[in-house]
Order: structure tokens, then sequence, then C-alpha cells
């Protein structure tokens, strides 16, 4: 059976720590921890945050995964940047870091999933330039991967190179055996964005290569991360479909814009996955 979390990057307003408190007491088993600006900023994590976060997961029984989907953690004006698909090389070569340095983060907090994305292609990149860049620079953060004991979970997101799970099998393909240990990490609601329907059906059809989580509502295929209850999303078919196929990672929730309101919403979502599972 798959562990109930949340992303913190839905907690942005709280302490690391105060998060994890939050989350235990409310009853979740894990906690995707986004690294951003602030003690555990990746690229300089704080040694006391880090060893606080292991600690306290431990001592409260708590799943971790690290994310790395940060907005403005390499730059503080435009987001996301710079990817792994970027024409200069020392643009990728700053992506490569702090993924490697995230990497390095989840074994020293004894997370055990770290995922990433490709991100949107640049202008002037073509396409078999940009599968080029993304391959090679995935090959390199597998290496670290190995090396830290810590398994690197790709995510299809909308509006980005790879987008939908059939980008991710492609990108499988291209990579041939150096990709043998590059997890999926599938966002169900990012299925309802590309058409990728219906979500129980496409668990099931991916379920070899899954190996992280997350959960959210869309409403109308905008990708905006809602409440369960308030999109298209039906959440007892997918949860359903995750039991099904003997799913053991975390299934994490990411309200990404609900930081504002975040105790109440970890709180609320919860309580909807509970008696979408007693349906």
């Amino acid at each position: 059976m798959f562990r109930l979390g949340y992303n913190t990057n839905g907690l942005a307003h709280h302490r690391p720590v105060d998060a994890l408190r939050l989350l235990a007491e409310l009853g979740y088993e894990g906690v995707a921890i986004t690294p951003d600006v602030g003690p555990l900023d990746p690229l300089e994590p704080r040694p006391q945050a880090v060893a606080d976060l292991r600690n306290w997961s431990e001592d409260l029984g708590l799943e971790l995964a690290i994310e790395t989907g940060a907005r403005f953690v390499l730059d503080a004006r435009r987001k996301h940047f710079p990817t792994l698909l970027e024409p200069e090389a020392a643009d990728r070569a700053r992506r490569l870091e702090m993924l490697r340095r995230s990497v390095d983060l989840a074994a020293a907090v004894g997370a055990g999933v770290c995922s990433l994305w490709s991100g949107a292609r640049p202008a002037g990149v073509e396409p078999e330039r940009a599968w080029e860049h993304l391959c090679r620079g995935l090959e390199a953060v597998l290496a670290r991967g190995r090396e830290a004991g810590v398994q690197i979970a790709f995510e299809p997101e909308p509006g980005m190179f790879v987008e939908r799970p059939a980008g991710y099998l492609e990108l499988l393909e291209r990579m041939g055996s150096a990709a043998d240990e590059l997890g999926l990490c599938l966002d169900v609601g990012h299925l309802l964005c590309t058409g990728d329907l219906p979500v129980g059906e496409r668990i099931r059809e991916l379920a070899p290569r899954l190996v992280h989580v997350h959960l959210d509502d869309i409403r109308g295929g905008v990708h905006e991360h809602r409440m369960f209850g308030e999109g298209d999303l039906d959440l007892g078919e997918t949860l359903s479909a995750l039991v099904e196929v003997g799913y053991s990672g975390l299934a994490a929730v990411e309200l990404s814009r609900d930081s504002h309101r975040g105790a109440w919403a970890a709180e609320e979502a919860l309580r909807r996955l509970r008696a979408a599972f007693g349906a």
C-alpha cells in the first residue's frame, strides 16, 4: 500500500520542520520536500536544517522525497531557468549542479526519491538537440543517484519539452540501457491537462515504471492544481488504480498555489482522500 504525503511547495510559508510536525499531526505518512531559498536552499542547505529534517522525519515516522521544482532558485527573474535544455553549456551546467546537489540532499535527509523534469524547450533549440542535452544531463544525474543510493524520478509536465507519458517512454527509448534506473513520477492531474485518459488506465499501463506520484485535481484541462473535488479528477478511480497495481511508494498531494491557506488545505485534502478511500 502506498503512503500519502504532502508537498512543501504548498506550505511555502512554513519552516521545514514545522511543516513536518503539522503533516504528521494531521495523519500524513510522508512529505515531499521542495528545497527552495531559505534553510533548505538546494545550492547551500544549512547543515543544522538538514540534520533537523532527517531527525524529525525519523522521529515522526515520515517517508521523505525531494522535488526539484523550485521556481526562482537559480534565477531571480526567470522561472525555472536554466534547464538541462539550454543552448549554452554554462547554463545547462548550473541546472545539472543543482540537481546533483539535490540528490546529495536527498541522501543526507534519508529521502529515497529525487524527482525532476525537462523544462521547456528554449527558442532556437531544435528538438533533436534538446533530446541530446536532456539525455546527457540525465545520465549525469542518474550516475549521482546511483552513487548516493537515491532513485531518480522523471516527471512529465504540461508545457514542457516532455509533457506526456509518451514523451517519458520516448526518453527511455532514446537513452537505452542508460535509463534502466530512471523511474516515472506521475502527476495524475497532468493527465487531465494532456488528455491522457482515463487516469486509471494510464496508471495501469505505466505501473512498471512508477516510483513517485503527485495527487491534485484539474479543471477544464487548465494546468492549475486544485483541491480534490474542484476539478474533473475521479479521485476514487485514481486511488483504486494505485492500489490495484500494488504501488507502494509515496503519493504526495501537490497544491502549490495554496500556501496562503496551507494548513487548512493539507487537512482538507487528507479528509477528502480518506473519504474517497471509503467510497
